[in-house]
């Protein structure tokens, strides 16, 4: 989190939240209640693959998701933005462009019918659907496993797991459930069995720190190519994201996350299944090599703004689709309320990205002074 203040926001959701908690909630548009990102970073949206063969831009991490108000995700991906474009060393008026493009984006989005019309991806978010299109099993496992070879080497981020944790993945993976997730996919033989080939305990994100995470490396059996995959489990713990007091949401944790990426990203959420693990909730996905997410660490001024506006259309395509017409129209309403004359965005939005950023410069040199401190000490 010390590298930007841009990654600093990424990995510092709780500070986000702490400011919803203490933000006067009458200022801000109350939204229909919605399945909601709940840690809605730029960070969190790129190509996602799904088990057709397609791939499509979309949500890709739903750990905080809840049924809750959309507002919060518009905040949090303004938030981003304008820390992106701090950090890209951009003049401030490129940060007011930004949340208007994003608001128009998301409207657009809403007046579509939130899947008929799909916004054309700006150039830097074409380039990387086009990577995305390119990729195989064999750069997954480069940048995953740093090894073409279907091995979890020891050692960095991948950790040996205890002989009762191998057990469990083995059982975990014995059952149908799991087999039928794998062999999902268009391209596998619906019959097929699995094996757990490696297992590792996977230190990855911020998010992660405390829980447990692992990487399981498994052979599909009867596929001639690439007949290996990545599969992730990861657990899920409460969410920090406020939802509505009255939403119904299932009550455990994994299935909140898994029910909430089937409605917010459909690619990602019928790869993912929910599961007891050592009496711990978690989710089980596959990695897909066409999952990738978006750098925004260095942001064009010309691109800025077309960039803000596509995500904004991404959100508003999740949030959209759970929504029927009339909702859409009453939401689209709200959104106006308050209205800048000298601001082509809401001014509840503008207000609340500008008291982020404050919060989060001040945030992110103190946490970069304690960790320049206590790397001295070390």
């Amino acid at each position: 989190m010390a590298r930007s203040a841009h990654a600093y926001v990424r990995g510092n959701t709780a500070r986000f939240y702490d400011w919803l908690t203490q933000v006067d909630t009458a200022r801000l548009p109350s939204g229909p209640p919605v399945w909601i990102c709940g840690d809605c970073h730029s960070g969190n949206i790129g190509p996602v693959g799904g088990i057709s063969g397609d791939i499509e831009i979309q949500i890709r991490d739903l750990d905080q998701t809840v049924i809750g108000n959309p507002a919060h995700d518009l905040i949090r991906l303004g938030l981003s933005l304008a820390m992106a474009a701090r950090g890209s060393d951009l003049p401030g008026v490129t940060t007011a462009q930004m949340l208007e493009q994003l608001v128009d984006g998301y409207e657009a989005a809403l007046s579509a019918d939130g899947e008929d019309e799909k916004m054309q991806p700006p150039d830097a978010i074409r380039v990387v659907m086009k990577d995305a299109l390119k990729r195989r099993w064999k750069h997954l496992a480069r940048e995953r496993l740093k090894a073409s070879k279907p091995r979890i080497r020891p050692g960095g981020r991948f950790w040996p797991i205890l002989k009762k944790e191998r057990h469990a993945i083995d059982a975990l993976f014995s059952t149908e459930a799991v087999r039928t997730l794998i062999t999902r996919q268009c391209h596998r033989d619906a019959d097929a069995q699995v094996e757990v080939l490696d297992a590792a305990f996977w230190v990855k994100g911020c998010s992660s720190l405390g829980n447990l995470r692992f990487a399981v490396l498994v052979r599909v059996g009867g596929e001639l190519d690439d007949p290996y995959c990545i599969m992730d489990i990861k657990e899920a713990v409460k969410a920090v994201c406020p939802g509505y007091a009255d939403a119904q949401m299932p009550k455990g944790h994994a299935d909140r996350v898994v029910e909430g990426a089937r409605k917010l990203s459909p690619h990602l959420g019928e790869r993912m299944l929910s599961a007891q693990f050592l009496d711990r909730d978690v989710f089980v996905r596959e990695l897909f090599p066409q999952d990738l997410k978006f750098d925004l660490d260095r942001l064009t001024q010309s691109e800025a703004g077309l960039i803000a506006g596509y995500l904004g259309g991404v959100v508003g395509r999740a949030h959209g689709r759970q929504m029927d017409a009339s909702t859409r129209s009453r939401w689209r309403s709200e959104l106006s309320r308050n209205w800048s004359r000298t601001l082509e965005a809401p001014s509840w939005l503008w207000t609340s990205v500008v008291e982020l950023v404050a919060t989060h410069e001040v945030g992110y040199l103190t946490h970069c002074r304690k960790f320049a401190v206590e790397r001295a000490g070390s």
